[in-house]
């Protein structure tokens, strides 16, 4: 009973003798990471210790902590053990102070630090080494910026942050190659990554180097015992700094500004050269090019000749790396649509573009194309209707309008030949062609609901072509109206767009509607003499 309690005054009495301090490497090197280390013979909290007396000469980093006790011959020792992470601000000779804890200090480390880069690469675990494309650009020019970083031992876990670059557009290109180095007989883990940077302004273009956080594992000497076991190890890189001497565009170049070292203009063309009036042509066009970005390259002009409409599509653009080249490329579809048969010519399609390495303007270049629009399956000219009187009558209405004349027409023939049964009957109206086109019409209004744009076009072919008795092309159609004309624009017009554009299906109703009033005035005026 006494050994147990004098055992436990001993532990209880038990207070802080010793507080030591040490480092993981000496000499340290600017902008990297080393880990200072300070123990005190005593479980304490972790308060104990405070770190804020480096922040004059060190960018402080994480904290841990951690205790242990030992039990060695019934005596007991105790241990609190603080890593600091820390990353020197300055080269030269700095002096990490003495630490007080409870009473007790730690002597103070002369430390050695040396500016990044006079330490060899190869010797450490990790580095980072960049490189840029050129020493001088233009405004608008792409950077190539290749940042490569080491490693010699298992990466726990880091990221590679991008450089820092003021008056600039910095973004990586491309996904990260992994491969392997051997340097001096070392052989390292090289991941490789490729940033774009385009100056915006003339003049010295300052970039602070790609930078590496992050943790290696390492492996260490397990205390008292033969066996090591891996821990891991915070480690910091940077690339050295770097100046390009950026120039203004040339005040002898002539169009959109496009700095590249290749451009080159392309084009898909269907193969069957068949062409009909209201058919798309659908024309592809694309730029590459290299030493540009793509959000560099201008929108490319394509005129076309009276008689073609253009529909483009949204231009699609991107960026790739291949063999170490930066290729970006725009490529623009167009839906082209005929509105009248002839030969036409498209004219060239040139792009203009400045050669950084003749200090040149060139131009990439499609030759002018001659296309020739055939008729459409039915050639033969709709009459169109002169002076159309848009009136507007509701949709349960005409009808009985069109079963009202039927009617008179009947008790007019009907008095007619019984007072003139010698005569021949004159040739009605086709009523055949009037209820296929009547129902035709409702097919038209429940594609108008719907609102898409390629049922509505042919709903409206199929309605016509019921009431002509005959088939009958979108060109036809709109060669009847102002109105049908300016309503199947519309429509072509959403129908090739690359965004969803609202359609005003109400304007084709009363453009249908207005023209089939107006006929049926005609046919109205043509039945009256049969009166006797």
């Amino acid at each position: 009973m006494l050994f147990a309690g004098s055992l436990f005054i001993s532990l209880q009495a038990h207070a802080v003798t010793q507080v030591q301090a040490s480092v993981d490497r000496n000499p340290a090197v600017v902008g990297e990471y080393f880990v200072l280390t300070v123990t005190a013979d005593d479980d304490l909290s972790a308060g104990a210790f405070d770190p804020s007396i480096l922040l004059d000469n060190f960018i402080v980093n994480r904290t841990s902590v951690g205790r242990s006790t030992k039990m060695i011959n019934f005596k007991t020792s105790k241990e609190t053990r603080w890593q600091v992470i820390l990353s020197p601000k300055q080269s030269g000779q700095v002096t990490i102070p003495a630490f007080t804890i409870n009473g007790v200090s730690s002597q103070p480390i002369e430390l050695t630090v040396a500016s990044p880069g006079t330490q060899t690469d190869e010797v450490q675990d990790l580095f980072i080494r960049a490189s840029a494309s050129v020493d001088s650009a233009y405004v608008g020019q792409l950077i190539t910026y290749k940042v490569k970083l080491y490693l010699a031992a298992e990466l726990q876990r880091g990221a590679i942050n991008s450089p820092q670059v003021e008056g600039a557009q910095v973004k990586q290109i491309g996904e990260d190659a992994d491969g392997t180095e051997i340097i001096n007989g070392r052989r390292f883990r090289v991941i490789e990554r490729t940033y774009g940077i385009i100056a915006d302004l003339p003049g010295p273009l300052e970039i602070k180097g790609a930078s590496f956080n992050g943790d290696i594992l390492v492996e260490a000497p397990r205390r008292g015992g033969m066996f090591g076991f891996n821990e891991s190890k915070p480690m910091r890189s940077q690339a050295d700094d770097m100046q390009i001497d950026i120039k203004s565009a040339p005040a002898s170049y002539q169009g959109e500004w496009l700095v590249a070292d290749i451009a080159v203009l392309q084009e898909e063309w269907p193969t069957d050269g068949d062409f009909s009036v209201g058919s798309p042509i659908t024309r592809t066009i694309t730029l590459t090019v290299t030493g540009s970005d793509d959000s560099s390259i201008p929108d490319i002009d394509m005129p076309l000749p009276s008689g073609l409409k253009a529909y483009p599509e949204k231009p699609v653009r991107h960026s790739f790396v291949r063999q170490g080249q930066v290729v970006s490329q725009y490529s623009i579809a167009t839906a082209i649509v005929p509105t009248k048969a002839g030969e036409f010519t498209l004219p060239e399609v040139v792009v203009p573009w400045w050669n950084p390495q003749t200090h040149k303007q060139e131009y990439a270049r499609l030759p002018a194309k001659v296309v020739t629009i055939k008729a459409g399956d039915t050639s033969a000219p709709l009459t169109p209707i002169t002076n159309v009187q848009t009136e507007q009558v509701s949709a349960g209405y005409w009808p009985w309008v069109s079963a009202t004349f039927a009617l008179m027409w009947l008790i007019s023939t009907a008095l007619w030949l019984n007072a003139r049964k010698q005569q021949p009957s004159a040739t009605p109206p086709k009523l055949d062609n009037e209820q296929h086109s009547q129902a035709d019409l409702l097919a038209l209004t429940k594609a108008c609901k719907q609102q898409n744009a390629s049922q509505i076009l042919r709903a409206l072919q199929q309605y016509f072509s019921a009431m002509q008795d005959k088939p009958v092309t979108l060109n036809q159609i709109s060669a009847l109206s102002p109105e049908l004309k300016a309503a199947i624009e519309q429509l072509q017009a959403a129908k090739y767009s690359a965004t969803p554009q609202g359609i005003d299906t109400q304007k084709l109703i009363n453009a249908v509607k207005g023209y089939k009033s107006s006929e049926r005035r005609i046919t109205a005026s043509a039945v009256a003499p049969l009166n006797p």
